[in-house]
């Protein structure tokens, strides 16, 4: 028995005793609910997804034709706390181009808005089950340490997941790979000893040398002030994003620091991490008896609007 061949029954009896089995995304055969799944765990953890948002979503657009029907506004909506809107855009844009199906291939996968290499192998694999490598951060760390890879391109990676792949049981496979990442080759500490790869892996004597970990860079703060403007009636006024960065949610009128509103009292601070900077920034209240044209909602309507974590917080300080 060659050490690919062993490592590959080895790698699937660890599945069958080991592997998370239970996630819903494993036990359906819908490639829309599948596809959804991928897109959601791109940026958020896989407990989150299943507890609060997966279900949820599904529920609300069943299919991939009402997803397609469905207004912007309410797919942000449904995706609010999940953050990286674009995600959801993508989504949206996909299903209206999809005419109810998905596409069949990886070529026409990756032409959907959104979806990129990865995603489009993990459809394959798991609503098609196409000998398709499958290419998520738990799977490079297994990879880069199973063939002593330091500083591995991206290329290199897709090499080498090629050459490992089971072709013939490419679902199991891949679900298999990335729990080992997440369970057992982890980035610290790593269980060699549970692993089913230890057979044929090169950099089990230092595995956490595999890959080279890269210096943090220092993520920059914005400071603003918010200031949210409150009419006679008792109404508030938001409007959508059109910047790239969180497009389509509402907000509330926003200002480089330092900046001093009049006539206007402070209602508090709010802090909000984001991939790329730390919002920080000083909340007013502004009573104004301007209240004419579009933009102005009840407390109780801009609960029910797409906003962002951020401006959660500040519908919690008028509440």
């Amino acid at each position: 028995m060659t050490s690919k061949v062993y490592f590959h029954k080895k790698l699937h009896e660890w599945y069958r005793n080991e592997g998370r089995k239970d996630l819903p995304w494993r036990n359906t055969n819908d490639a829309y609910a599948i596809y959804l799944s991928e897109v959601m765990l791109q940026q958020t953890q896989v407990k989150t997804v299943q507890e609060r948002y997966y279900f949820q979503f599904l529920k609300r657009f069943p299919t991939l034709d009402a997803l397609a029907k469905a207004k912007e506004q309410d797919v942000l909506s449904a995706w609010q706390g999940l953050g990286y809107y674009s995600r959801a855009r993508n989504l949206h844009k996909a299903a209206k181009s999809c005419k109810g199906n998905l596409p069949r291939s990886i070529e026409e996968l990756t032409t959907l808005p959104g979806i990129g290499r990865n995603t489009a192998h993990a459809i394959a694999a798991f609503a098609y089950h196409d000998p398709a490598a499958v290419m998520e951060a738990n799977v490079k760390r297994v990879l880069s340490r199973i063939f002593a890879l330091k500083s591995p391109t991206t290329e290199e990676l897709w090499e080498k997941a090629g050459t490992l792949l089971d072709s013939k049981e490419p679902f199991d496979y891949n679900q298999a790979m990335m729990d080992i990442g997440a369970m057992v080759c982890t980035k610290r500490a790593p269980k060699c000893n549970q692993c089913p790869a230890e057979t044929i892996c090169e950099g089990k004597i230092n595995p956490e040398a595999y890959p080279e970990r890269t210096a943090k860079k220092a993520v920059p703060v914005r400071n603003k002030v918010i200031v949210v403007k409150q009419n006679q009636r008792g109404e508030y006024f938001a409007t959508p994003r059109t910047s790239k960065f969180l497009s389509g949610l509402y907000h509330f009128e926003e200002h480089d620091a330092p900046y001093s509103p009049q006539k206007s009292r402070m209602l508090g601070h709010i802090r909000q991490q984001y991939s790329h900077f730390t919002l920080e920034a000083d909340v007013y209240l502004l009573q104004t008896a301007k209240s004419s044209g579009k933009g102005w909602y009840s407390l109780k309507q801009l609960k029910k609007l797409p906003v962002s974590i951020a401006e959660k917080k500040i519908l919690e300080m008028l509440s």
